[in-house]
């Protein structure tokens, strides 16, 4: 699964919302597929403008990532690198395209249940199920000193006597 960042966490439901709200989506479009919409949100370029970066490499975004060299700088490259910079590994750019992460599956509403890649409302529970599970890991990852906490809560009883 994805490194959690606020970043990763925020740009997923920011596409959800965005397909919620009828954003342009065709799965066999790289600039409008599940992907594609999320580059649209990271990077701000338009669906046209990922569209003809993307068609400068072979394949569908599972193939782009595998095939991805920082070194070269190709303009679908930097695309695959935006995606990279979130915390994404070629892996979870797959399962992003396809909707097969199974963590993410297990953790759906309603319970463990295949989605269809190409279907919008499966892509947006996809995208916000992995936002919700992203943010509970990166939250984990958060240690507060209790000693802290009990601090905090005896100054303010004292401030309200």
């Amino acid at each position: 699964m994805a490194t959690p960042s606020i970043k990763l966490i925020e740009a997923l439901r920011e596409t959800a919302t965005r397909l919620k709200k009828g954003a342009h989506y065709a799965w066999g479009n790289h600039g409008a597929c599940n992907c594609g919409n999320l580059l649209q949100v990271v990077t701000q370029l338009s669906k046209e403008e990922i569209l003809q970066y993307a068609h400068r490499g072979i394949g569908e975004w599972t193939e782009l990532a595998e095939d991805y060299c920082g070194i070269t700088g190709a303009p679908v490259n930097l695309l695959v690198y935006k995606l990279q910079q979130l915390g994404l590994t070629t892996t979870d750019i797959h399962n992003l395209e396809y909707l097969e992460d199974r963590s993410v599956l297990s953790n759906l509403p309603g319970g463990f249940r295949w989605l269809t890649r190409n279907i919008r409302a499966d892509v947006i529970i996809y995208f916000e199920t992995y936002a919700t599970l992203l943010e509970d890991k990166l939250l984990a990852q958060i240690q507060i000193p209790t000693g802290c906490v009990e601090k905090t809560v005896l100054q303010y009883d004292e401030a309200a006597f």
